[in-house]
């Protein structure tokens, strides 16, 4: 079935992804490319636009359509994706921040009215998420230390695309124990959260700790594991996920072996296993679902998808090597293929054609 409001949905990926090749180009500016920049505060505002800006607006945009009786709710990712363009190009003032913190509010009300209709664990999971957004955005505006609220932002992903899978993994049945399992790494990740605003480095600590329990959970328990036996697309989408487990046990393990730092090559490595390493692969794995369910057109699976994924992998092996044996040269090449390599998997699954009504589901078995 075509989704509604199929132009507007355009206009916002469209700026949600200009946003990502600025937000791209000033993580280079950032690790140490000397490259012109739109204005002196772009690489300032990389984190800024990766996560409250792509990522928010993407993740939004992607809950606005599946709000079909409530139109209000493209107001997440309006507010999401012009907050974050005005950011880019260095103009408003405080509006682009304000209005990508508003985005958020108005994401967690999107979750205040689904938990009325679904009070169900996959459900909680992700309006937490969207809380830890509004709390990452909340400092963010005023004027919040990064070191501390970026966690709140890395929360935001990692619960939000937890929820998510275990609302995919519903059909299969679960022991009591890996049902309780997963809250009690759930919890020790969020009091973790929560306690880095008091103690920071205890925070990280624990936080760690929960994220390293929940990529465990993840890799034991996630319906990946049983359709990465299938072939075509399910497998390639089940391959990103279990290699984004991985980067989210990496992160974890980085944050519980190495002293916390508010910034510096290890604050690097354990920020980028997850925005990178998890973040990206689950992108990479559900694009080919999300894109023809917003804008209504068909992506054609193919092997050489396999290329960047596994491309991914490789240059943000070199780029943690380089933060972890403080070579800033490896550093630097390897962020630098980091982007070379998403810029390339977007350009390979451009949307080719209309999806016909009569067409196959865009929701494979996962």
């Amino acid at each position: 079935m075509k989704p509604a409001n199929t132009r507007l949905n355009f206009l916002i990926l469209a700026v949600a992804l200009v946003v990502l090749t600025a937000t791209e180009w000033a993580g280079l500016l950032r690790i140490g490319w000397n490259w012109p920049t739109l204005h002196p505060n772009l690489a300032v505002s990389h984190g800024p636009l990766m996560v409250a800006g792509f990522f928010g607006a993407l993740i939004s945009l992607e809950r606005a359509v599946a709000m079909r009786d409530h139109p209000w709710s493209y107001l997440a990712p309006i507010f999401s994706g012009f907050g974050s363009l005005l950011l880019t190009f260095g103009v408003g003032g405080v509006v682009g921040p304000t209005l990508m913190f508003l985005g958020s509010l108005v994401l967690v009300a999107i979750f205040i009215v689904i938990l009325r209709q679904q009070f169900l664990p996959y459900t909680i999971t992700m309006a937490i998420g969207a809380l830890a957004l509004a709390i990452g955005n909340g400092l963010w505006l005023f004027g919040g230390s990064m070191f501390i609220l970026v966690h709140w932002w890395m929360g935001f992903l990692v619960l939000t695309i937890v929820g998510e899978r275990l609302e995919l993994s519903r059909i299969v049945s679960r022991s009591r124990f890996s049902t309780w399992s997963l809250v009690a790494a759930a919890l020790i990740y969020l009091a973790g959260l929560f306690w880095l605003l008091g103690n920071w480095t205890a925070g990280v600590r624990l936080a760690s700790v929960g994220l390293l329990l929940l990529a465990l959970w993840l890799m034991r328990y996630d319906i990946a594991r049983w359709t990465v036996r299938k072939q075509g697309l399910t497998r390639f989408i089940a391959i990103c996920l279990l290699g984004g487990y991985v980067w989210m046990a990496v992160s974890g393990a980085i944050g519980l072996i190495y002293p916390p730092a508010p910034a510096g090559p290890v604050y690097d490595a354990m920020l980028h296993a997850i925005f990178l390493g998890f973040t990206f692969t689950m992108i990479f794995g559900h694009a080919p679902i999300i894109f023809p369910a917003v804008l209504g057109l068909k992506i054609r699976y193919r092997p050489t998808m396999y290329i960047p994924l596994v491309s991914l992998h490789l240059s943000l092996i070199i780029r943690i090597l380089g933060d972890l044996l403080m070579q800033a040269t490896l550093r630097r090449w390897g962020g630098l293929l980091n982007v070379l390599v998403i810029i390339g998997y977007f350009w390979m699954i451009a949307p080719v054609r209309k999806i016909n009504r009569e067409s196959e589901p865009i929701l494979p078995g996962m």
